[in-house]
Order: C-alpha cells, then sequence, then structure tokens
C-alpha cells in the first residue's frame, strides 16, 4: 500500500508541475492562479498546496525538472566528450541551451532568475542556486575529463576555468532570455564566437 501511495503522490505532483507549464506558457506565470493549476491538474488547491506553498515554488519546480534532466543528457557528454576541446564545449553547452525551453517561456525564466535574486536565502533561491552550482560543476568534470585525456593544458586550474566558462555561458543565456526576439540559432553563434577562441587558449599543442 505504501508503494501505492506513493506512486499516486508522484502522479498528482507530475500533473500538477504538467498543468504549470502549460498554463505559465499559455497565458503568462503572473495571470495564472493556483486554482487554475489545480482545475488542469484534477485535483484540489488544497492537494496542490500540500506539495507547494506558492507559485513560486511551483515554477522553481519545473525548472529543477528542466535542468534535471539537462544535467542527465550532460553527464553523458562529460563521460564521453567529442575530440577536440571546442567541440566537447560547445557540445555540453548546446546541450544547455537547446533544452531550455522544452517546460520554460522566456517570461518563466525571467521571473524564476527574479525570484532567485530578489529572496536568495529562501528555499526557492536557494534551490535555483544550487542548480546552477551543478551546472558549473558539470562543466568542472568536463575540462577534468579533457585535461586527463591531454587535450587541456596540464597547468590550468579546471575548477577556475570551469567557472569561468560558465559563469559566461549563463550570462549569455540571461541576455537570450531578456530578448524575446533572439533566437537559439543567435544565441549558439554568439557562445560559439567566444568559446571557440578560449578552446583554442586552453588546447595542449599538438604541432
Amino acid at each position: 500500500m505504501a508503494g501505492l501511495r506513493e506512486k499516486q503522490k508522484a502522479d498528482r505532483e507530475k500533473r500538477i508541475l504538467k498543468a504549470a507549464v502549460t498554463r505559465f506558457r499559455a497565458d503568462g506565470y503572473k495571470s495564472v492562479r493556483i486554482e487554475d493549476l489545480a482545475d488542469m491538474a484534477e485535483v484540489s488547491v488544497g492537494t496542490v498546496y500540500n506539495y507547494y506553498r506558492n507559485k513560486g515554488d511551483i515554477l522553481i519546480a519545473t525548472v529543477a525538472m528542466e535542468v534535471e534532466e539537462v544535467l542527465a543528457a550532460g553527464k553523458a557528454i562529460v563521460a564521453d566528450p567529442p575530440r577536440g576541446v571546442a567541440d566537447a564545449l560547445l557540445s555540453l553547452i548546446y546541450c544547455y541551451y537547446d533544452h531550455s525551453l522544452e517546460y520554460l517561456s522566456k517570461e518563466m525564466w525571467r521571473t524564476a532568475m527574479a525570484l532567485a535574486i530578489e529572496t536568495p536565502q529562501t528555499p526557492n533561491g536557494r534551490r535555483y542556486n544550487d542548480l546552477d552550482r551543478r551546472l558549473a560543476a558539470q562543466v568542472v568534470a568536463l575540462i577534468a575529463t579533457l585535461q586527463a585525456r591531454g587535450a587541456v593544458r596540464s597547468d590550468l586550474d579546471p575548477q577556475a576555468v570551469g567557472h569561468l566558462l560558465f559563469n559566461n555561458l549563463n550570462m549569455m543565456f540571461i541576455e537570450f532570455v531578456k530578448d524575446d526576439a533572439m533566437t537559439l540559432d543567435t544565441l549558439r553563434a554568439a557562445v560559439a564566437a567566444q568559446t571557440v577562441p578560449l578552446a583554442g587558449l586552453m588546447s595542449v599543442d599538438t604541432a
């Protein structure tokens, strides 16, 4: 019975998040009410509040759902990255970017970022920042893998370089979500223009 209850609980939460993704994208985060999500998920309003304290919690949960899938895909890239430092770095970065609008609209990303910035010590703020830290750690892990392979210079600190790269790709993503007209192709081209020269400086000279 306990297993069945857990399954039912997970199913209800999944329905709530699916409703949030659908309604936030279609109608805008600010205009959607908890009652709207409960109605679409076919649960009571009280049930929604059993899972989440407020609408911000639900939004951050959708961010977490997005990032967990991105981290899973990135793990495979880190385990067996493409040959060449630039190709490996861009493969991971594009993995992040290409999945970024799977569940969230740009408006949803902007709102989630604002919640994390305005209230960094709340559970929402800490959860969002923890997701960023995990993404940064994955970039560090990729550089360490490339260094162990002999592709990245041994005198470079993977931690420092990884955080430098993550901070840059994250800032470029912020610029992307701020501009509703910017396309993913434009974002990819912009990050490539900056990452390829940096990858050349990181690479072991095989000449």
